[in-house]
């Protein structure tokens, strides 16, 4: 089932979608009401009720009030004392419109209840008088009744009996108000008395007495005899049973004002104290109903936002560790759901963070702001399922204005260039990246952290004990159902990215006035050039695990790329990127070095793979280097007491440090991702073609890259490692054994396949070897010789399994030439075994006898007849094993002096080089001997003696070593 959003249920109050309602008529004037002249909504009881949320307080409070005008009880002094803004003239209103009793009580929302519980069926209608501190004034009397019957009234004793029962009242107390003198308890007593049941409203009351001069005396009095009035007032009021008395006090010094407001609010929490009940009207969690009475006009489908909740509820509940403690709770659910269209976490941060700013009040500064948010959500269509901090649409200018009337100067630049609006960086960072701008990630997440830290900047400590919103807290106040958390968390990671006025430590983000080290970053950015900085930093990143690449060459000059038999990786420059679409400067560059080693022409062109960077990547790499440097540099800069930062700012750069490198790691590894391998086109015949360029994208997120590199060679028959024998004979048959060569030195086939791009590439020289040596067993592929005498071979094998050593006197003989001489030898083998005599004019079809040395058939090309006559001996064809003609070797003794003071390292190559030859071979025995002689013109002492003994005979030397005289 779809959800509805929040526009879909929730209708708010027309002056509220009009946008017509202004600011003052947030401010409740009891005055203006009792004068009649305030708004409907506060003039008319039955509209006032219907747009106030009756609170626990406000409902114990009128419990009281009605009790005490019918006499049942209740208290008679009740003193209203909450923070700014947090209704105390409200609730006045509410005690003004029930006692006046224009409406009956039954029309009134909410108070039939109050009166069951009380037991009152009809309550008296009071006489009722207002002493507003914001509107009389000290030294300014009040013209009262007509011109020609009319009274100046001074005080507020002479303006609370004109206002309780006219002249006649009045004449009770015109002396003290004359003569700026309070009137005593009975007097007072007696005044509330004959108008009861009366109800006195004080508001302001603070502000009015601190307006009175130490030692000077005005109309109003003195600020002793205004004290002195109060006191005596609330005595009085105590001794009328069916009189009340409700005045509204400051909660903190600071909302006194000056000094004297200090003083004034002391002495009068004194008076007020010996006999009030002290009373707090609004609790927070009924802020949701009071916000939603005076905003919203109704719900017109409760279960439809009933379900809305529930899918929050179940959001929460599914992803617990995702979000703070209190969600996971099921009164959450029920929080939802009186809050709603507004998500609490939109209350909390306004009564929790907000209402410690001096001058926002904590009801009608949020009534103030959601209805400006309400009418821009409304407005533009807002299809979100609650307001959300996520919510608020700071792009407008209105919204704007009063959430930044409250805090201090410099928002401004704050929410334009890093929040909200078509030129923040969070509008660029959602349409960049579609995945985010789908949901308005960085945007939502840009307010959420505003609403929930903007009141902390410029505070020491901020208003909480630890500056900012947790993660948790962010994904609570942008994230809705059906929304992946994911690409919130990636959305926190841009916005910390990039904006410079996000400040980030300990899982924690919060806005600030002052630019965040971001900007001195992007500043120090541009002072890295290209080749100097930003190029050798990418070199040094550019790392490759040991493997099959015997150099690798990182933007190295053709010059000193060696031209040699090892397989080298070359890394292109940034300068020559690669795109497969348009841009060929890769191509352009590898070709250049393919062809050219400096001035000279490049001979082993098949022994180069290049790694290329993306031409699309490029750019943001280079961005990435530079904010490394930028941010070494500042690190740099703090440790050598050249940039002063504070201890959080420190930490802040070295994190920076860190987490710019380690993204700069993977930047490169999905940059450089393009290997390129040469190759050519060609069949035996036909010619060779041009230089064709493969290009392959490696894998960024391998383990090691030198491996993934040979996987993708491999895979695509770029690079051979392990080889079949069958494939070289047929490599043989079209590119050497031609005409009427047939036989090819082994070393010359690597040598070849090395230079020319239409061979294949092999890993190294013992590729080759091992495949001859798995070829040589067989008679399909090919027989091997080591060398030429005259017309035939020597060394020659044929079908026999052997280890051959590639040198530059193996040969590759053709399996038909060498199946014939393979023949001819076997028939002399045959001849040589008859006896003398037998046979003697028999001779051989295929050539001369032994004596004459053997003929092989067709006569072998220059190019194949340098190999070394290393001697021949046994062979075998088919197994069979037979003798050349030329005389067997089968015995090699050497002897070697060796330097004593390199004879270790002489030694080891000896073994290396000459003894190792003949281990190869399974059917050799070999005997090594070391022979010393050390003598000395003078004599070895007996400890050398003893010790090369002791150690010649731990090493096996024979007996008859010894010392001679």
């Amino acid at each position: 089932m779809s959800l509805k959003n929040w526009r879909a249920i929730a209708v708010p109050h027309e002056d509220v979608l009009k946008g017509t309602f202004q600011q003052a008529e947030f401010a409740a004037d009891i005055s203006r009401v009792h004068e009649g002249t305030a708004t409907p909504e506060y003039q008319d009881p039955t509209l006032f009720f219907q747009r106030t949320f009756v609170t626990e307080g406000m409902r114990l409070l009128l419990d009281s009030v009605v009790k005490r005008l019918t006499g049942k009880g209740g208290d008679p002094v009740i003193q209203l004392q909450t923070a700014f803004g947090g209704g105390k003239t409200h609730t006045m209103l509410a005690v003004y419109h029930l006692a006046k009793g224009e409406k009956t009580a039954s029309t009134l929302q909410g108070i039939p209840p109050i009166l069951d519980a009380a037991h009152i069926t009809e309550l008296p209608r009071a006489r009722i008088a207002v002493l507003d501190g914001i509107r009389l004034s000290p030294n300014q009397p009040q013209r009262r009744g007509t011109e020609d019957n009319g009274v100046k009234v001074n005080t507020m004793w002479g303006e609370l009996a004109w206002q309780l029962g006219g002249s006649d009242a009045y004449a009770r107390v015109r002396g003290a108000d004359e003569s700026g003198t309070s009137p005593g308890k009975e007097v007072l007593a007696q005044l509330l008395a004959e108008h009861a049941p009366c109800v006195v409203l004080i508001d302001e009351l603070v502000a009015y007495i601190r307006q009175f001069e130490e030692g000077r005396s005005v109309s109003g009095g003195t600020f002793d005899s205004n004290l002195s009035f109060v006191q005596a007032l609330t005595e009085a009021v105590k001794a009328v049973p069916n009189a009340v008395l409700l005045a509204s006090l400051p909660e903190s010094d600071k909302e006194a004002g000056s000094q004297k407001g200090v003083a004034a609010l002391a002495a009068l929490s004194h008076y007020f104290g010996r006999v009030q009940a002290l009373w707090k009207p609004v609790a927070t969690e009924e802020a949701f109903e009071i916000v939603r009475r005076r905003l919203f006009a109704d719900i017109n489908d409760r279960l439809a936002a009933e379900e809305v909740c529930r899918a929050y509820a179940d959001l929460y509940a599914d992803n617990n560790s995702e979000f703070p403690p209190e969600t996971r709770d099921s009164h959450y659910f029920e929080r939802l759901k009186r809050a709603y269209p507004i998500h609490p976490e939109v209350f909390d941060r306004l009564y929790e963070d907000w209402s410690s700013l001096d001058n926002f009040q904590r009801t009608r500064g949020v009534l103030k702001l959601m209805a400006k948010v309400i009418h821009r959500l409304w407005k533009d269509g807002n299809n979100d399922l609650l307001i959300q901090p996520a919510s608020l649409p700071l792009y407008d200018p209105d919204t704007r204005n009063e959430a930044i009337y409250y805090l201090p100067q410099g928002w401004d630049p704050v929410l334009e260039r890093d929040i909200d609006g078509e030129r923040a960086a969070t509008t660029e960072l959602d349409s960049v990246k579609p995945i985010l701008g789908a949901i308005q990630a960085c945007r939502r997440l840009a307010r959420t952290i505003f609403l929930g830290s903007a009141p902390d900047a410029g505070t020491v400590g901020g208003a909480k004990h630890h500056r900012g919103l947790e993660l948790e807290r962010l994904l609570l106040g942008a994230v809705q159902p059906g929304q992946v958390l994911g690409h919130y968390k990636d959305g926190v990671r841009a916005i910390v990215d990039r904006l410079q006025y996000l400040n980030n430590a300990n899982n924690r983000y919060w806005f600030d006035t002052r630019p965040n080290l971001r900007r001195e970053m992007e500043d120090r950015k541009r002072r890295f050039d290209d080749q100097e900085d930003v190029f050798p930093l990418i070199r040094e990143k550019l790392r490759f695990a040991p493997g099959l690449f015997e150099g690798v060459h990182v933007f190295t000059h053709s010059a000193d790329i060696p031209d040699d038999w090892a397989l080298r990786l070359v890394v292109l420059p940034p300068v020559a990127p690669f795109s497969r679409t348009t841009d060929r400067l890769a191509i352009e560059r590898a070709t250049a070095i393919l062809k050219h080693r400096g001035e000279q022409p490049r001979q082993k062109q098949n022994r180069l793979i290049f790694l290329a960077a993306d031409a699309d990547s490029l750019g943001r790499l280079k961005d990435q280097v530079r904010s490394v440097l930028a941010w070494q540099s500042i690190v740099a800069d703090v440790k050598e007491a050249r940039l002063n930062l504070d201890q959080l700012q420190s930490k802040q750069a070295s994190k920076s440090l860190d987490d710019t490198n380690e993204a700069l790691g993977r930047m490169i590894k999905e940059c450089y991702k393009w290997l390129l391998a040469p190759m050519q086109q060609a069949k035996p015949g036909s010619g060779v073609g041009e230089v064709e360029w493969e290009h392959f994208q490696v894998n960024p997120a391998a383990a090691n890259r030198t491996q993934e590199i040979e996987r993708i060679l491999k895979e695509n028959e770029l690079l051979i490692t392990e080889w079949s024998p069958i494939h070289l004979s047929t490599l043989m048959r079209n590119w050497f054994w031609k005409d009427d060569c047939n036989a090819v030195g082994a070393l010359e086939v690597w040598q070849k396949s090395c230079a020319y791009l239409y061979l294949p590439r092999l890993r190294d020289a013992d590729v080759l070897r091992m495949t001859v040596a798995a070829g040589a067993s067989s008679r399909d592929f090919f027989g091997l010789a080591y060398g030429r005498d005259g017309d035939g071979f020597v060394g020659f094998t044929f079908g026999k399994g052997t280890s051959p050593i590639l040198d530059d006197s193996l040969l590759v003989v053709e399996p038909q030439a060498a199946a014939a001489f393979a023949a001819v030898l076997l028939e002399e083998e045959r001849a040589r075994s008859v006896p003398q005599g037998a046979g003697s004019d028999d001779t051989s079809s295929g050539g001369t006898s032994a004596q004459t040395g053997t003929q092989f058939p067709g006569k072998p090309s220059g190019g194949a007849s340098n190999g070394a006559n290393l001697g021949a001996g046994a062979t075998a064809v088919s197994g069979v094993s037979v003798t050349s003609s030329a005389p067997a070797k089968r015995l090699f003794f050497g002897t070697v002096d060796i330097d004593p003071a390199r004879a270790k390292f002489d030694f080891g190559e000896i073994v290396d080089e000459v003894l190792m030859l003949f281990a190869r071979r399974a059917d050799t025995k070999i005997r090594v001997s070391i022979e010393i002689n050390a003598e000395t013109d003078g004599a070895f002492d007996e400890n050398l003696q003893r010790a090369v003994r002791e150690n010649c005979a731990h090493l096996g030397f024979k007996d008859s070593s010894g010392f001679e005289s």
